[in-house]
C-alpha cells in the first residue's frame, strides 16, 4: 500500500471538491466489512453534515488543504478579467459550470463567478444561472472567509466588490463601443 502523501490534522480547514470548505473535526479508526479503516471526520458547518472520508482516499477524492495565497491572488484576479460570454446552449454551459465548481480548483470557481456575475445595470439573470452563480460565489467566499479568518458574509462582500468594480469597467466599455 502506498504511503499516505495527504495528512490533515484534526481543527485543519480541507476542501473536498464536491462540497467545499470543511474542517477536519476527528481522526477515527472503524472496522468496515472486516477492515480496520482510518478516517477523516469533516464538517460542513454551511450544510450542517457530516462526512467521513478514508484517509488513504482522501487524495484520490481531490480533498485538499486550503488553497495558497498565490492561487487565491489568482482566482481574485480572474474575477477582475473580462467575463467569457459562450454561444453554446445554456444546458451545456450549465454542465461545464457544475463541473467547474465541483472541480474544488478555485480558479475554476472564480471563472464561473465572473462569467455568471450580473451588475445591477444589467439584464437579469435566469433561475439556474443565478442558482449556479451563487454556489460558484458561495464556495468561493468560504475558502476566503476560512483564509483570511473573516466570516463567509464578509467573504462575499469582497468579492461583489471586485465584480462590481470590473463589471463598470468593462460595460462602460460596451456602452462607448
Amino acid at each position: 500500500m502506498a504511503a499516505k502523501a495527504l495528512s490533515f490534522d484534526v481543527g485543519d480547514y480541507v476542501v473536498y471538491p464536491k462540497h467545499g470548505v470543511g474542517r477536519v473535526v476527528e481522526l477515527q479508526k472503524q472496522e468496515i466489512a472486516g477492515m480496520q479503516l482510518e478516517l477523516y471526520v469533516l464538517r460542513f458547518e454551511k450544510e450542517k453534515m457530516t462526512l467521513r472520508v478514508p484517509t488513504n482516499k482522501a487524495e484520490s477524492v481531490g480533498m485538499r488543504k486550503l488553497s495558497s495565497d498565490k492561487t487565491l491572488r489568482e482566482a481574485l484576479d480572474t474575477l477582475k478579467g473580462k467575463p467569457k460570454v459562450k454561444r453554446t446552449m445554456w444546458s451545456r454551459r450549465a454542465q461545464e459550470y457544475e463541473a467547474k465548481i465541483n472541480s474544488g480548483d478555485l480558479v475554476s470557481i472564480a471563472e464561473v463567478v465572473r462569467d455568471l456575475f450580473r451588475a445591477d445595470d444589467q439584464p437579469e439573470q435566469s433561475y439556474s444561472e443565478r442558482q449556479i452563480f451563487e454556489a460558484a460565489a458561495s464556495r468561493l467566499a468560504r475558502e476566503l472567509a476560512a483564509m483570511e479568518q473573516i466570516d463567509e458574509k464578509a467573504a462575499l462582500e469582497k468579492l461583489l466588490e471586485i465584480l462590481r468594480a470590473s463589471a463598470a469597467i468593462y460595460n462602460k466599455d460596451k456602452a462607448t463601443a
